[in-house]
C-alpha cells in the first residue's frame, strides 16, 4: 500500500515539474515587444537669451505655413535616397521618426531665426492684417516657404550629406491685391557623420540652421529694397 503512495507522490511531483517546464518554454516562445522607433528633431534650440542687437528692430513679418511640395504629405518619417543606385526613390528609415512633419520644424526654426530682429507674425493672425504707421501704414510683408527636398542623401554607401532644398517668396499685401517682392531657391548640404539615421538627422538640422541663417539676411535685404 505504502509502495503505491509513494509511486502515486512521484508521479503526482513529476507532473507539476512538466508542467512548469511547458509554462516556462511558453513565455520563452512569446514575441518580443516591438521596438518603437526613435523620435528626432532639430534639438532644444536657443537655450540662453541673445545678446542684445542694439540696431533698430525691423518692421515685423508675416510667415505663412511651410508647404512641404516635395515630401509625402502629413508624413513624420526620416528619409534617404540612394543616389548611387536609384535617387529617385525616397526610402524611410525603418526605425526612424521625426517628432513632427519637418515642414513644421522647419517652421519653428525659421520663426526662431528670423525673430531675433523683428516680430514674426502668422500670415492668418489679425496682428497681420494691421498696418503699421513706421512703414506708411503698409500691411506686413508675407513669406511664404516651400520644402522641395529634406533627405539623407548618400552618394555612396559611405558618404552621404544632409540635403535641404527650399523655395522663399515675399509678397506684400496692397489694395490690389499681392505683389511680388521676391523669390528665391536656397539649397543647402551637410556632411553627415555617420550612414544612418542619427547621422543623417543632425546633417539635416545642420543645413536646416544654415539655409534660415541665409533667409533671413535674403528677407531682411528684400524688406530694405521696398518702396
Amino acid at each position: 500500500m505504502k509502495t503505491i503512495q509513494n509511486i502515486a507522490k512521484k508521479a503526482g511531483l513529476a507532473g507539476a515539474i512538466s508542467v512548469v517546464a511547458l509554462c516556462v518554454a511558453g513565455c520563452s516562445a512569446l514575441p518580443a515587444p516591438p521596438v518603437r522607433p526613435a523620435l528626432y528633431d532639430f534639438g532644444p534650440g536657443a537655450v540662453a537669451p541673445a545678446p542684445t542687437d542694439r540696431r533698430a528692430p525691423l518692421p515685423p513679418l508675416a510667415l505663412a505655413d511651410v508647404e512641404a511640395t516635395g515630401l509625402p504629405e502629413g508624413s513624420n518619417a526620416v528619409l534617404y535616397r540612394l543616389a548611387y543606385a536609384d535617387g529617385q526613390q525616397l526610402r524611410p528609415y525603418s526605425q526612424a521618426r521625426w517628432s513632427q512633419p519637418p515642414a513644421q520644424l522647419l517652421q519653428q526654426r525659421l520663426r526662431e531665426q528670423l525673430g531675433q530682429r523683428r516680430a514674426i507674425l502668422k500670415a492668418d493672425d489679425g496682428a497681420a492684417q494691421a498696418r503699421d504707421p513706421a512703414t506708411g501704414g503698409k500691411l506686413p510683408l508675407v513669406l511664404r516657404v516651400e520644402l522641395e527636398e529634406f533627405s539623407h542623401l548618400f552618394s555612396s554607401p559611405t558618404d552621404s550629406a544632409g540635403v535641404v532644398r527650399l523655395r522663399a517668396t515675399v509678397v506684400e499685401l496692397t489694395p490690389a491685391g499681392e505683389s511680388l517682392r521676391g523669390q528665391r531657391v536656397f539649397i543647402a548640404q551637410q556632411p553627415a557623420r555617420s550612414a544612418d539615421a542619427a547621422g543623417g538627422v543632425a546633417a539635416l538640422a545642420g543645413a536646416t540652421g544654415q539655409l534660415a541663417g541665409e533667409l533671413s539676411e535674403w528677407v531682411e535685404q528684400v524688406g530694405s529694397a521696398r518702396p
